[in-house]
């Protein structure tokens, strides 16, 4: 069969499925399974597939038709415009985190990390690695400490820091938040993408209700990294209780949040009068996505 046949015929299926962006992502998906240029499977034209070929392209698409997430069945997604490995133990980065880093690095090339002091870095909740990693490529002083309770999800991890060469400069640690760091061990930024989807949330129906998550992340993607508790600021209230003991006076704290936890977040840091420069910035859709604190 035709590459262009069996794009097309993808396509459609795609579409009847109502999957956003058909054409790009069986364009992707044909590009992994034939090793090929996404521009040379668009201009393939009367080129043929093999059998073999073939039952590969329709077990992916199969995948994909079930709602998997196209980055789980590349094993890869592109995040600040570098190549991740992602698997089923991480989530998938997104857009909402490369704002997170923007703000971020507006900090900290204004200070010690662009100037060739050191700056010591805590990412937590480090996923696939991809805060810790942007942040020793960035700033070449950096020093990273990533931290994450899923040692499967530190493998991945350590496998993009190696893949882009910054695996010497970030110390990967596999424990539940501060539990494994030294009390008298001290920050000059931590930074958290934590779980911050409510609990009541991940209990509906994928799909199917207001509000609701999309079947690619609520039936796919690692619950330990999706599941904030009630109200989703569960973990968020343990990072604030902890947070304290690891941050040097004049350290900063950046956070990702959900888009309706402006006030909750604002409410646990406002118990205390550790912090000033308190701060939370809406993302290029207008939504609240960074929260921002630097300690007394």
């Amino acid at each position: 069969m035709q590459i262009k046949t069996v794009f097309q015929n993808a396509v459609q299926r795609l579409k009847q499925a109502a999957i956003a962006d058909p054409e790009l992502e069986v364009s992707l998906l044909l590009s992994h399974v034939l090793k090929m240029e996404r521009t040379a499977v668009l201009l393939a034209g009367d080129d043929a597939l093999h059998d073999d070929q073939l039952e590969i392209v329709e077990k992916i698409i199969s995948r994909r038709l079930a709602r998997e997430p196209l980055a789980y069945i590349l094993g890869e997604k592109e995040f600040w415009s570098l190549p991740f490995n992602v698997s089923k133990d991480v989530l998938i980065p997104r857009p909402e985190t490369e704002f997170l880093l923007e703000k971020i690095l507006a900090v900290l090339k204004n200070s010690a990390g662009s100037s060739g002091h050191p700056v010591t870095i805590m990412d937590l909740g480090t996923g696939s690695g991809i805060i810790a990693i942007v942040l020793a490529r960035e700033l070449k002083a950096a020093n990273v400490t990533a931290i994450d309770y899923s040692h499967k999800a530190l493998k991945v991890a350590y496998h993009n820091a190696k893949r882009h060469n910054v695996a010497a400069r970030i110390n990967f640690i596999n424990c539940s938040w501060f539990d494994g760091i030294k009390t008298k061990t001290q920050f000059d930024v931590v930074v958290s993408n934590p779980p911050y989807i409510a609990r009541e949330t991940l209990a509906k129906p994928c799909g199917k209700s207001t509000g609701s998550l999309q079947p690619e992340v609520g039936n796919f993607e690692p619950r330990l990294a999706l599941d904030g508790g009630e109200s989703g600021v569960q973990e968020i209230r343990r990072i604030a209780a902890g947070l304290g003991g690891v941050i040097k006076s004049g350290g900063w704290f950046f956070m990702e949040i959900g888009a309706d936890q402006e006030k909750a977040v604002s409410d646990i840091f406002a118990g205390t009068a550790a912090y000033e420069n308190v701060e939370i910035y809406n993302d290029y859709s207008g939504l609240p996505r960074v929260f921002q604190a630097r300690k007394r």
